[in-house]
């Protein structure tokens, strides 16, 4: 199916992309184009390490060429500019082969996370059309193979499942390079690179849309700031998909500036520790909850974490008490980030004070990112005012993939986008986060909408209504609670019964209830809606 520019996903405005050009901001460079240029400047300079469960590395000649001859193969088995592949790996080398082949040749990553199940990757797959899957064999003792072969059978324009390992029915990876034949025409600057995922408040993830300009813009920006340089060594502890890691400034970051990434296959201070150590990490970004993890453990571990130099927190707020703690524990400097994958990032800078750095969210990284703070009636709020957040910019999309009324809900008529954000501006420009007017969960950086499941929960026989709604939690920030009405006379659920069968609906494990409350009613607002801020409110009493 061919994509359709300003309908599909929605672009700026000529007037503006002419303002963001004219501005430096969009220098036409292609994802591709980037890896191209990095490899002929330093060729054997260590791009990725993949140190698990044997070290391998890619420099940067080795890392291009192996994008050129999986590419030449996607091409040959009718793969092309404009399609779209759901890519879900954990944090492997192939991952980073699989994204720039597909840059290559213009096709589009749909980047789904390792912890996706049958509901979220049948989704992604029937939503874009897409026609190629590519996955890991067995990863934390999940078989995707078998997810794989389930989704392909309710998926016919799924074509291709390419497996990193054992390929099962499905297709090698390993078996798809071949040597390129002829170049295919490159994406040009201003087109579409990837999908990435929203964590919307709505059912299942809307899908965001990011060009080769946009993005490599909020790369340098990032970079800039953070002070990467060909010297970074940069851990990626978070899932590599995540737009966190990959930008923030994320392993994309470190390889635009010519740096190294190295993909740690699980967070943990036992699993990370150790590869700080060897691999004399300067950089990494951590969620609020495994900072706090990270916190604790520094003080009993006996690896050497001398080289580290910055920590990015972000993905959910940070506390302000435990972001005291981080410095000291770590001994190297920490920098907030509060963003979107839709657009807007916030950092606070290596020059702010230590007041600053613990007490804020950072400032935009753009001067072009234009914010405004506005009330209930969209009138703006001054400076040191709570208020909801509106932003536009030249990283800032202009409307979701393919849903034309979300975007007219989520997108004012001049364009600024509505993030579902409170926070009140110092007059320093820095954001102060107070939290969400959207019902979205935050669970320790990962985004639940209530709605998706709720429609799971209500499925069950025994349940007549259900609510879910966020519990403040002082390690993820935020649990899930769902609220239940039993039906009369139906065999009752127990809590535990009812997770059971939220998970057995093939959701990714962490949009399972945390707690299940019975109760006889809901509290209604003044027009007979359930009043989820009442329930909230009774929550924090829990």
């Amino acid at each position: 199916m061919t994509i359709t520019p300003g309908v599909d996903a929605p672009t700026w405005p000529e007037e503006f992309a002419e303002r963001y050009r004219a501005a430096g901001h969009w220098r036409g460079e292609t994802f591709g184009g980037m890896l191209r240029d990095r490899a002929a400047a330093h060729p054997d300079r260590v791009a990725v390490v993949d140190p698990a469960p044997e070290r391998r590395t890619w420099t940067y000649r080795q890392l291009d060429e192996r994008a050129d001859r999986l590419a030449a193969g996607f091409t040959a088995r009718g793969i092309g500019r404009g399609d779209r592949v759901v890519v879900q790996l954990p944090n492997v080398g192939e991952f980073a082969e699989v994204v720039f082949a597909l840059f290559r040749i213009g096709a589009l990553p749909v980047y789904a996370l390792p912890a996706h199940r049958d509901t979220e990757i049948a989704h992604f797959c029937s939503f874009t059309d897409a026609v190629a899957y590519v996955i890991p064999d067995v990863h934390a003792g999940f078989d995707h193979r078998d997810l794989a072969s389930r989704i392909r059978r309710r998926t016919p324009g799924l074509r291709h499942v390419f497996v990193a390992g054992e390929p099962g029915e499905h297709t090698a990876l390993s078996d798809v390079p071949c040597e390129p034949a002829e170049v295919p025409t490159p994406p040009r600057p201003h087109e579409l690179a990837f999908l990435q995922l929203s964590g919307g408040t709505t059912g299942v993830s809307k899908l965001i849309p990011r060009t080769h300009d946009d993005y490599l813009y909020s790369l340098r920006g990032s970079n800039e700031i953070c002070g990467v340089d060909a010297g970074t060594r940069f851990l990626v502890v978070l899932p590599a998909a995540h737009n966190f890691p990959m930008s923030s400034p994320g392993w994309l970051g470190v390889l635009y500036a010519g740096g190294t990434a190295v993909l740690c296959p699980k967070p943990d201070p036992a699993t990370a520790f150790p590869l700080v150590e060897s691999e004399r990490i300067t950089m990494t970004g951590l969620v609020p909850p495994l900072a706090l993890v990270w916190t604790d453990a520094a003080g009993q571990s006996e690896h050497d974490l001398s080289s580290l130099e910055l920590v990015l927190v972000g993905g959910a707020k940070y506390s302000e008490q435990a972001a005291r703690r981080l410095e000291p524990a770590l001994g190297c400097r920490l920098m907030q980030v509060f963003g979107m994958a839709e657009g807007l990032v916030n950092y606070t800078r290596l020059d702010d004070d230590f007041e600053t750095v613990v007490g804020t969210q950072g400032r935009p990284i753009s001067p072009d990112d234009e914010i405004r703070i506005v009330d209930d009636a969209g009138y703006d709020v001054p400076d040191g005012e709570f208020g909801h957040l509106l932003t536009r910019g030249p990283y800032t999309i202009r409307g979701y993939w393919r849903a034309p009324e979300h975007n007219a809900r989520t997108f004012t008529a001049d364009g600024f986008y509505r993030t579902g954000d409170i926070v009140r501006r110092l007059p320093s420009g820095h954001l102060v986060v107070e939290g969400r007017a959207k019902d979205q969960i935050n669970r320790g950086g990962e985004k639940i909408a209530p709605e998706e499941i709720e429609n799971i929960i209500l499925a069950h026989p025994g349940v007549h209504d259900v609510a879910v709604v966020a519990v403040p939690d002082a390690y993820l920030g935020e649990r899930t609670l769902a609220y239940v009405i039993l039906r009369d006379g139906a065999a009752t659920p127990g809590p535990v019964a009812v997770k059971r069968f939220v998970r057995e609906r093939g959701v990714a494990a962490y949009k399972v209830p945390d707690l299940v409350e019975f109760v006889d009613a809901f509290p209604q607002t003044g027009v007979g809606k359930v009043s989820k801020k009442q329930l909230r409110t009774t929550a924090e009493q829990l």
